[in-house]
């Protein structure tokens, strides 16, 4: 098979994207907005959500059983949408796949110093995300006169997971967790975390318009692009929509609402995946359904 061949096989397999729990849902939504015709397999690893609180240790694992169920399926490249485990088991997962790893930390801290005016840039994320210290240093790194400030808010993954965007006690927590943030003069808040775009609306209520909200989801879809079609991996010739396909890891009754809501596709049902320990020599993507997957 010539290069050119192989290139086009490459090409034409599907696109992996994973995430702790359903927040990943919002990555999912800019990339099939960005790349139309490319097929996706998602995988919500809800029966260990959150990530957020968990020990480094834990979300490298995880990060690690995650990447090799993917790349089982036969992905040819990987979307980390998930801020903690970004922060934590991206640059493990580049060493450890034969694929491209993308993942949201850079193209969110890109975004945020791209709208801010005053460089007093608010983050708020998951506990594991905060302690890595990944927005601070992505932004710094790119713009060393910006001041970052930043607020762990360990209770928002649980409240998105258990559909409460909308309920009174979750306005209560916001006005809580965003507080300091304001106190500080922020113009722009980074939200570090893929759950956190369901709750805009919320936050929005508690600090006002005159703040700019970044999520990464937009920019995290136009790298995937960028450095897709860098290695000639983008689908050039397919004229039919994406497929997507997903995968949980626990039953998640709110899954196939939020899909349906997000994705504009009709409610489905994901199958449930067994993610068996990380080996340390995975062997090369094999056809989809590997044994791996149960239902």
């Amino acid at each position: 098979m010539s290069v050119a061949s192989r290139k086009d096989s490459a090409a034409g397999r599907p696109i992996g994207v994973f995430d702790s729990g359903l927040g990943g849902l919002t990555v999912v939504r800019q990339l099939r907005r960005a790349l139309p015709h490319e097929d996706f397999i998602y995988l919500g690893d809800t029966a260990r959500v959150p990530y957020g609180t968990k020990s480094t240790a834990a979300v490298i694992q995880f990060s690690c059983e995650a990447g090799q169920f993917l790349m089982r399926q036969g992905v040819k490249a990987i979307v980390i949408a998930c801020n903690t485990a970004t922060a934590w088991g991206l640059p493990t997962l580049e060493r450890r796949f034969p694929a491209p790893i993308f993942g949201v930390v850079t193209p969110g801290a890109t975004a945020a110093l791209r709208r801010s005016q005053s460089g007093r840039i608010g983050v708020i994320a998951t506990p594991s995300t905060i302690r890595s210290g990944a927005y601070r240093k992505a932004i710094v790194a790119l713009d060393d006169q910006a001041q970052v400030f930043s607020q762990a808010c360990p209770l928002l993954v649980p409240l998105v997971e258990e559909g409460w965007q909308n309920h009174p006690v979750t306005r209560l927590v916001l006005q809580e967790y965003l507080a300091p943030l304001t106190a500080e003069r922020i113009d722009t808040l980074v939200l570090g975390c893929t759950h956190y775009p369901l709750l805009k609306t919320a936050i929005r209520r508690v600090v006002g318009h005159r703040i700019a909200l970044v999520d990464s989801a937009a920019s995290c879809a136009a790298d995937v692009r960028a450095g897709l079609g860098k290695q000639g991996l983008l689908v050039e010739r397919r004229r039919r929509k994406g497929s997507f396909e997903a995968y949980v890891t626990d039953d998640t009754p709110a899954f196939a609402k939020l899909c349906s809501r997000l994705l504009r596709l009709p409610p489905q049902q994901a199958r449930k995946a067994v993610l068996p320990p990380y080996e340390a020599q995975p062997s090369q993507a094999r056809p989809e359904h590997d044994g791996l997957v149960a239902g």
